[in-house]
């Protein structure tokens, strides 16, 4: 989940092409997993909103995957 939002981010701040078919996929699928945190800020710049946004879901993502993993390997 954090990949694919790094993913986007990355395609967002690049000038990724809006029209690929790639480009879509990632970012539909990082608007779904970021909706609970998309346009949570709003700041002047739309790069920061989205790294903002997106990047606050990537790491609760990640620290949620790591708390389930730690809690998995202990048992």
């Amino acid at each position: 989940m954090a990949f694919i939002l790094g993913l986007w981010i990355l395609m967002y701040l690049l000038d990724a092409n809006g029209t690929n078919d790639f480009v879509q996929f990632v970012h539909d699928a990082a608007r779904w997993l970021a909706g609970w945190s998309h346009d949570l800020f709003t700041f002047d710049e739309a790069w920061a909103r989205v790294v903002a946004g997106y990047g606050l879901a990537a790491v609760v993502y990640l620290l949620v995957g790591h708390a389930i993993a730690n809690r998995m390997y202990r048992h």
